[in-house]
Parts: C-alpha cells; sequence; structure tokens
C-alpha cells in the first residue's frame, strides 16, 4: 500500500518530506521541508503528519505574504502640502462637527458643560504645541484622518511624517476650538467647504524624473554618448543629495540658488582630492574654501547649471504638475569673448607641427614625436591634422568618417559629415554638412590614400583609431595630439586640436569667402528666421568655389607632397 504524500519511511521511523513549491522555490531557506514525526506507528503517523502539512504549508503562506511586503514599492513621505491638505480637512472636520451639533441644540447645562470642555482640551493641546509636545490622542487623530473617505494617503509605520502630521493637527485643533470659542460668544464663523484632494496630489519625486530624463535621453541612438549621459546623471544626482529628494514641484529657486553656491566653491574632480573627496558636496564646497583650494572655473559651473536647467526644461515639457524652472538666470557671467578660450595656431605653429617627425621622418607609430625615418602616411595621426586645417571639423568628426562619408558629384569630391550611422555622433543638428575636398590635401595625396584604404576593404576611414569608453573618438586622440604640440614646444593653455576650427574661420576671412558660406562649412546653424526655412544647405558647386579660395599666407606644405 503506497504512503500518502508528504510521508516517507526511514527503516521504521515515518518522516514528514515534501517539496518546495515552485513559486517560491527560488527565495525559501531550504531546498524542501524535512523531519522526523518521531514514531513508528501507521496511524500515529497520520495524525502527526496533518499536524505537520499545516504548519509547513503556513510557513509557505508566511513566506509568500513576506515576499509580497518585500516587493511593495515603499510608501513615500508625505509631503509639505499634503500636511497641510490633512491639517485643512481636519479643520473643516472639526468645525462642520460643530456646526451639526449646534443644529441638533443645546439645553443651557450641556452647553456650559460644552464650553469648559472645550477650554480645558484647548488649554492642554496649547500647552503641548507649545512645548513641541504630541499626545497619542492626536497620533490617534492622525492615524484616522488618513483613512477617511477622499484624503487617500498612507504612511510606513515608522515614518518620521507621523510627528509633522500630528503637530499640524493640534494647530488644526487649536484654530478650530479658537472658532467654536467665537461661536459662543455669539460671532459668526462660518464653515469652510472641504478642500480639493488634488491640491494633496504631489509631482514625481526628483530622483524618478532622472530616472526618465537619463532614460530617454540614452535609448537607442540617442543624442548622448554614454559619458555625457553620465555626467548629466551624476550631477543631478549630487543636486537630489544636496536638496533633498521631492516632488519636482516643491523645489524652489533657493534649492537652485544653495547648489550654485556650493559649485562656485568647489574644485574641479574634487571627489579625488584626499582632504574632502568623502565628504557630501555641501561640507566639500564649505572645506575647499576654507581651505583655500581653487574652485573649477566659471566656464565649468554654467555647464553643470546648464544640466540641470535641462533637465528643469525636459520636465516642464513632459509633466503637467511642473512650471518654472529653478535654474534660469544663474549662470555665471564670464567677462570676454568666446573666441579668447581657444586661439587659433599661429602660422609659427602651423609650420612646427607640419615640419615634425610625424610629417617629416619619425622613429615608428608609437614614438612619432622622435625622429626617425618612418612617415606614417597611410594613418590617421597623419591625416587628421591636416583635415583639421582643411575642413574646419572637430577631431571626432574627422576620425569618426567612413570611407562611404568621402563622396564624389559632377566632378566634386567631398566629405559628408553625418551622423546617419552606427556609433557616429554629432555635435548639433546643424553640424550635418558637405565639406569639398580642398585642393591642397589632393595634392598631398589624400584621395591616394582613401583608394588604398578602399582597396584593403575597411569601413572606417581611420580603423585604427578606436572609440573610446566614453563614446567618443576623439578622446585618445586629444591626448596624443597634445603630446605632438608638447614635443615640438609649442603647446599652451590656450591651444588644442580645437584651434583648428579657429585657424579655418581666421583662413576664410582672410581669403574673403563670406560668413554663410563658412558656417556652412562648420556646421554653424544659421541663426533667425533664416535658418526656419528651406533645406539649409548649399549646392555643392558653390560650396567647392569658396572652399577652393582657402589660403594659409605663409604657410608651405610642399614638403608634404607626394612624388
Amino acid at each position: 500500500m503506497p504512503l500518502p504524500p508528504r510521508l516517507k519511511r526511514n527503516g521504521n521511523v515515518y518522516w514528514f518530506r515534501c517539496a518546495i513549491p515552485r513559486d517560491i522555490s527560488a527565495t525559501y531557506p531550504k531546498t524542501e521541508e524535512k523531519f522526523s514525526l518521531k514514531t513508528s506507528d501507521y496511524q500515529e503517523a497520520l495524525k502527526k503528519l496533518r499536524k505537520a502539512s499545516a504548519e509547513v504549508d503556513e510557513r509557505f503562506e508566511e513566506h509568500r505574504r513576506r515576499l509580497a511586503k518585500e516587493r511593495e514599492p515603499a510608501l513615500p513621505e508625505l509631503t509639505e502640502q499634503q500636511i497641510k491638505y490633512v491639517g485643512q480637512v481636519y479643520y473643516t472636520h472639526l468645525l462642520q462637527e460643530d456646526e451639526e451639533v449646534r443644529e441638533s441644540g443645546f439645553v443651557d447645562r450641556d452647553f456650559d458643560e460644552d464650553a469648559e470642555t472645550t477650554e480645558a482640551l484647548e488649554a492642554v493641546v496649547r500647552r503641548d504645541y507649545a512645548r513641541g509636545m504630541v499626545d497619542e490622542f492626536m497620533v490617534g487623530e492622525a492615524e484616522e484622518v488618513l483613512t477617511w473617505d477622499g484624503v487617500g494617503l498612507k504612511l510606513q509605520p515608522t515614518s518620521p511624517s507621523w510627528p509633522k502630521l500630528a503637530r499640524e493637527l493640534q494647530a488644526a485643533w487649536i484654530k478650530a476650538s479658537a472658532a467654536k470659542r467665537q461661536r459662543n460668544e455669539g460671532t459668526p464663523v462660518e464653515t469652510p467647504a472641504m478642500p480639493d484632494a488634488k491640491t494633496a496630489k504631489a509631482g514625481k519625486l526628483l530622483s524618478v524624473i532622472i530616472d526618465e530624463w537619463v532614460a530617454e535621453k540614452g535609448r537607442g541612438n540617442g543624442e548622448w554618448v554614454a559619458s555625457t549621459l553620465a555626467a548629466n546623471k551624476l550631477w543631478a544626482e549630487r543636486f537630489v543629495e544636496m536638496a533633498g529628494d521631492k516632488p519636482i514641484n516643491e523645489y524652489v529657486k533657493a534649492d537652485a540658488r544653495e547648489f550654485k553656491v556650493a559649485l562656485l566653491k568647489l574644485p574641479p574632480n574634487w571627489t579625488k582630492n584626499k582632504e574632502i573627496g568623502q565628504l557630501p558636496m555641501k561640507d566639500a564646497a564649505a572645506k575647499a574654501a576654507a581651505l583655500g583650494i581653487d574652485p573649477m572655473s566659471s566656464k565649468n559651473v554654467n555647464k553643470v547649471l546648464g544640466f540641470l536647467r535641462a533637465l528643469w526644461n525636459w520636465a516642464v515639457a513632459n509633466h503637467d504638475d511642473v512650471s518654472g524652472n529653478p535654474f534660469d538666470g544663474l549662470n555665471v557671467k564670464i567677462s570676454g569673448k568666446a573666441r579668447d578660450e581657444r586661439h587659433p595656431f599661429t602660422t609659427e605653429e602651423l609650420m612646427k607641427l607640419f615640419r615634425s617627425p610625424l610629417f617629416t621622418g619619425c622613429r615608428s607609430e608609437r614614438y612619432h614625436n622622435t625622429v626617425g625615418s618612418f612617415v606614417p602616411n597611410d594613418q590617421g595621426i597623419y591625416w587628421v591634422p591636416l583635415l583639421g586645417l582643411f575642413t574646419g571639423c572637430r577631431s571626432g568628426e574627422i576620425i569618426q568618417l567612413r570611407l562611404e562619408d568621402i563622396r564624389a558629384d559632377a566632378g566634386i569630391t567631398y566629405f559628408q559629415v553625418t551622423d546617419d550611422g552606427e556609433d557616429l555622433n554629432l555635435k548639433t543638428a546643424a553640424s550635418f554638412r558637405r565639406i569639398p575636398v580642398h585642393q591642397t590635401l589632393i595634392d598631398l595625396g589624400f584621395l591616394q590614400f582613401v583608394e588604398q584604404q578602399r582597396k584593403r576593404k575597411h569601413k572606417r576611414l581611420f580603423p585604427e583609431m578606436p572609440k573610446a569608453a566614453d563614446g567618443y573618438y576623439s578622446t585618445a586622440y586629444s591626448t596624443k595630439f597634445k603630446n605632438t604640440l608638447k614635443a615640438i614646444g609649442v603647446k599652451h593653455e590656450k591651444n588644442a586640436f580645437h584651434s583648428f576650427r579657429h585657424s579655418f574661420e581666421d583662413g576664410c576671412r582672410n581669403s574673403r569667402i563670406p560668413g554663410d558660406f563658412m558656417n556652412a562649412l562648420q556646421g554653424h546653424a544659421e541663426k533667425g528666421m533664416v535658418g526656419r526655412y528651406g533645406n539649409g544647405t548649399y549646392g555643392l558647386h558653390l560650396l567647392n568655389e569658396e572652399m577652393q579660395k582657402l589660403r594659409y599666407e605663409g604657410l608651405d606644405l610642399s614638403h608634404l607632397k607626394r612624388n
């Protein structure tokens, strides 16, 4: 005769044994429930089996309840707005209750007793309120009010909102008692209408808004690369750390201003500073100022403020309950002109660069700043600076070029600068453009180099220059180029690869290339109403006519021409 389920026999002794239900098997602390029933008598074992089964099933249910509770989202704290709302509901209720009692009619004795009781209780509540005390009665009132129809608010049993709420009800009770006393003295006091529950509705927490914002900006081929995503999220979270995680509609200008004040004191890369790196942002800022550590530049302060301003602008556009931007108007005013941040290369600097070992003979690709007999004219380290000088492109735009982006139409060869493809990025929408290949690049053998790369079946023009972990092609190259400038003795704080864009602009002006063509070649957006109509592009033949006018006075590159 087979044994009932869960009953097993081990020798002469009966045991209870059952598998863990599948829905909780992954989290249950045992792989099975197994224990001795401590009897060798079959009938007694059946009795013990029924009791054991009930106990084990209850353990399974308790485990399920605990899991369900753990999976429940934590209840948020009440906002100041919500606490005020509950106080208004309670005050209105007290006056409605008083009005109903009066309408039912008092006899003289009842009226006198009620008045005395009210005054005595009011005195106690006033005393407790003055002393910052909250008694059990008021806590019980707070618990009850939250259960009333229409209030719709809940709190965790250990929530720090309980004393705040009870104190708000104390204030409402005192206010209602004063109104009752006025009524007792014959002064009419109107019972207000019950407040609209909509006034208690809190906006989404800023932390939730940040997650939504970052998710949208980083989705698929979104507009942000990994480093931009990380920087925006990091500074938004630092603001939350300083100002607290509140519904987004509760932040005010003072919160943004306090954040800016801290930024103005923080040094660059402050988390790597041994003295302040482990402190919260506000404390780190205060200590950095006390220690006299140089703060970050005003430009970087404005960059961070821009992150938060962009977050709020997105929230305003995507959420009905968000209005206004506390970060508007907070940028630090920077004196001087934007072009003063980077200088163009001088003719002397360009001559030194293009007569350096990298272009005339170096030791190897790795040691390209050391004199030798190797000329890497089949690699990006050779061509990227030349393309920077004769296109005005950013280094990332050049390095990401695919061979299919070198095109020809009606006898004109041109670069198509685009983000239409995997792993491609442009700074702005206006950066999409066509740039005719300058004759100097052709004379230096650029088109032969392109054809050579096509024969090698490469997809990218410079396949040996990979994208860095931060999502940019320019990251690793920027360091290499800076080292080259240092090696030839022309590096200073105002020049970098971006100086080629400034050189290109000056070259266009000095070659009398009109400003609108210069903007089209560099990817600058047209301003005003002009930029709103048409497709915003010039014909290729017109662009080529202007591009071929470009000259750099005093710059001789004839030594780079291929034989």
